[in-house]
């Protein structure tokens, strides 16, 4: 699934295993104090913007948080660390931080965690699809 999800928006798939481990530690049913659902942690507002049904299912949840994390990368044009900020404090909070991450612990934190994750590997690639390797 995550795979999938890193073929159809371009995005490292260890990208995606990053934030759903820093997300949810790949509990699919995993709900947030704020109410952030499933592995991806999606807000209800984002999984209705994304016309996502189920949240907690598994191949819903991480095609809407790569689809969120690609819209993220493309807003901040590639910046992974101002895409990683909004997508977990929100585009407005890093937009009026003049755009940077926000001084908020839990967000410096987080983004620390998934840079550091990926050891300089770029969040968006091009992925061979599923079956094209080999040929």
């Amino acid at each position: 699934m995550i795979r999938e999800a890193a073929v159809r928006h371009q995005l490292n798939p260890e990208l995606i295993k990053a934030v759903i481990d820093q997300e949810s530690g790949f509990e699919p049913c995993a709900i947030s104090e704020k109410g952030a659902m499933g592995l991806m942690q999606l807000l209800p507002g984002t999984a209705e913007l994304l016309k996502t049904q189920d949240p907690f299912d598994p191949a819903q949840n991480i095609e809407a948080g790569a689809s969120y994390l690609k819209q993220m990368l493309g807003r901040f044009k590639g910046d992974l660390r101002l895409a990683l900020a909004a997508y977990n404090a929100g585009p407005e909070k890093v937009d009026s931080a003049n755009p940077a991450v926000p001084d908020i612990p839990e967000t410096v934190d987080y983004v620390d965690r998934i840079v550091n994750a990926l050891h300089g590997a770029p969040a968006e690639t091009p992925v061979t699809p599923i079956g094209m390797a080999d040929k």
